[in-house]
């Protein structure tokens, strides 16, 4: 079963690398007998799914979610493996996916209108004066 990212980009299922190991937590009555933790790792490096641009465009982004060039998802939600393997799946796809989304567009600073400008010193000076009404009146 192959993981599909990007409908540009499908990982093998050759390339996926699952560990699983006893989950912390609720299980019930087979919580000490069921290994349903799972641990999915994706060699971002020696993967032949990506284009170069593609790798170091992943290299870059994910450099701190990597070890030794992979990339490592971990799931114990659920009580049953099957669906911590489909969490890690998921959740290994939105990683990608989102790691090599284009960058959103960069923010034009803008400056208040004059209107508002206007608007906000009124606001202050209305409260200034309902602040200095307040006041003792021998304060003054």
């Amino acid at each position: 079963m192959h993981l599909e990212v990007t409908p540009r980009l499908t990982i093998p299922e050759s390339e996926l690398g699952w560990r699983f190991s006893r989950s912390s937590g609720p299980g019930g009555q087979h919580v000490n007998t069921s290994d349903s933790r799972v641990e999915l790792t994706w060699s971002v490096v020696r993967s032949r799914a990506l284009t170069s641009a593609q790798r170091e465009l992943l290299l870059a982004r994910l450099e701190h979610r990597l070890v030794d060039g992979a990339l490592t998802v971990a799931a114990s939600e659920q009580r049953s493996q099957l669906r911590n393997r489909e969490a890690a799946m998921a959740r290994l796809a939105e990683l990608v996916a989102g790691a090599l989304a284009p960058a959103p567009p960069k923010r034009l600073p803008t400056r208040p209108t004059r209107g508002s400008a206007r608007r906000h010193t009124a606001s202050k000076t209305r409260r200034s004066e309902t602040k200095r009404l307040r006041r003792r009146p021998d304060a003054d």
